[in-house]
């Protein structure tokens, strides 16, 4: 016979209650925030230049001239966005090709106002570039060129040749060098060093 009376009841069933919410596992509210880095690398401009070293010419002079040509190869390097100018000028402010006392000296022609070589004179030139021929091709004793000249600038006023507006790789600019001589220049070796200088823009 069941003895329990509905107040009993209740407090056993108020009692499983309480006992059930003390059992049941706390939970906890996670926490956050965020915080952020930014990473700057800066990579400088760099840039190279090569040439070909040397460029040979050979002459066998007659009383009213030949003139003999050939090519350098200029090449440059940059991982400048902007580009690069490139300029030649002579090493020194002495313009003339020697050999001991003796002397061939720079050609009268201008990049803008080039012109043929002179007697016993030798120039630069870049195909296409201010007044120059649209081409070049090397020459050999020729007593009948009509190739195209300018002297070389001194050190202190070096001549642009090019400039370019993105990035290079092996970026090549050929640049010519002629020399006319007769036979009333002394033989012997006549050599002078030209300076290329490519800069970032």
């Amino acid at each position: 016979m069941n003895t329990r009376t509905p107040r009993t009841t209740h407090l056993a069933a108020t009692a499983l209650i309480v006992v059930g919410v003390i059992c049941s596992p706390v939970i906890a509210s996670a926490a956050s925030t965020t915080a952020n880095t930014v990473v700057n690398a800066s990579v400088g401009a760099s840039i190279g230049i090569t040439s070909s070293s040397t460029v040979a010419l050979s002459l066998t002079p007659t009383s009213s001239g030949v003139v003999s040509s050939a090519s350098d190869t200029v090449t440059v390097n940059t991982n400048n966005a902007s580009g690069y100018t490139l300029t030649l000028a002579d090493g020194d402010a002495n313009v003339n090709l020697t050999s001991g006392g003796n002397t061939i000296g720079a050609h009268s022609g201008t990049q803008a106002s080039p012109s043929t070589l002179s007697t016993n004179k030798w120039g630069y030139a870049v195909a296409g570039v201010g007044g120059f021929d649209a081409s070049y091709s090397a020459e050999a004793n020729s007593t009948t060129s009509s190739s195209k000249w300018a002297g070389i600038p001194a050190s202190g006023a070096p001549i642009q040749l090019k400039t370019t507006a993105t990035t290079a790789t092996n970026d090549t600019t050929t640049v010519w060098y002629g020399v006319k001589a007769t036979s009333a220049q002394p033989n012997g070796t006549y050599s002078d060093t030209v300076t290329y200088t490519a800069t970032t823009n």
